[in-house]
């Protein structure tokens, strides 16, 4: 099993998230990031980076401010939230497909209040900058998203580009689309059915879980197939950015093999 063991505690660490950097796969509408060295180690003796980019690159945490009006930042978020147990579910799902609240209901292991929620489609494997992996990729419906609500999570985060079904966003036929021009009738030409009469609702599922005040992350990667069906602990941390609406995070999940580690008390000796 790939991950990392810890020699002194025995705890194991496995990477949730994908490589961030020069050439990541971008979302249809947003700039490349851009980077470049401004100062290099032939000529000043030590490196430095500028980068231009935006937040939603990678794997990355969004907080309830990128699509809710004055909701909370990345940096005003409880620490709570982006650490602790939860679950890692398979639910495979293919082209344009939803995962809906019946799957999440029958999931093993069952979600419970206050997890951390990771859904895995499979679609992290199609990663790329590609029509296929942006276009093509399943989501969250309205009702799967009402169910995590009334479930009591505290953090969702699923493999896919985003949340919601491409066809719910400005990839498709709705505010500020369509970005990707082809798709509405792609959609037509492959299902028989209208995209907007399909998924009538902008980002629907996206913000019923934002509403709630319960962060997402897009873009799940890494070794979470060796994780699939356990339980196991998070940390999912972004910067301490009150404005920010979103914030490429290292992803990380934790196994206690032995089950006997405890966090020291933290008393003076």
């Amino acid at each position: 099993m790939p991950g990392v063991t810890e020699p002194a505690t025995g705890l194991q660490f496995f990477e949730l998230s994908h490589e961030w950097g020069h050439g990541v796969p971008t979302m249809p509408g947003y700039d490349d990031v851009k980077m470049f060295r401004s100062a290099r180690h032939a000529v000043h003796g030590v490196m430095t980076h500028r980068i231009k980019t935006t937040m939603h690159t990678g794997t990355h945490m969004n907080a309830p401010r990128h699509l809710i009006a004055r909701g909370e930042g990345v940096g005003e978020l409880d620490l709570e939230k982006m650490f602790g147990s939860g679950v890692i579910l398979s639910i495979p799902k293919g082209k344009w497909e939803l995962v809906i609240a019946e799957d999440l209901a029958k999931a093993n292991p069952a979600i419970e209040p206050e997890d951390i929620v990771v859904i895995n489609t499979g679609w992290h494997h199609k990663y790329s900058d590609s029509l296929e992996y942006f276009g093509n990729a399943p989501g969250l419906s309205k009702d799967g998203a009402e169910w995590l609500v009334a479930r009591g999570v505290k953090t969702v985060a699923i493999d896919t580009p985003q949340v919601d079904h491409p066809l719910a966003t400005s990839l498709g036929p709705h505010r500020n689309g369509p970005r990707m021009s082809r798709l509405p009738q792609e959609y037509k030409a492959g299902t028989g059915r209208d995209a907007k009469a399909d998924h009538p609702e902008w980002n629907v599922a996206h913000k019923i879980l934002l509403a709630a005040g319960i962060p997402t992350i897009e873009q799940v990667g890494g070794d979470v197939d060796e994780l699939n069906g356990k339980r196991v602990t998070f940390h999912a941390y972004p910067w301490n950015w009150f404005e920010g609406d979103a914030c490429p995070i290292r992803f990380v999940a934790i196994l206690d093999p032995k089950g006997s580690y405890r966090l020291e008390p933290g008393k003076a000796a």
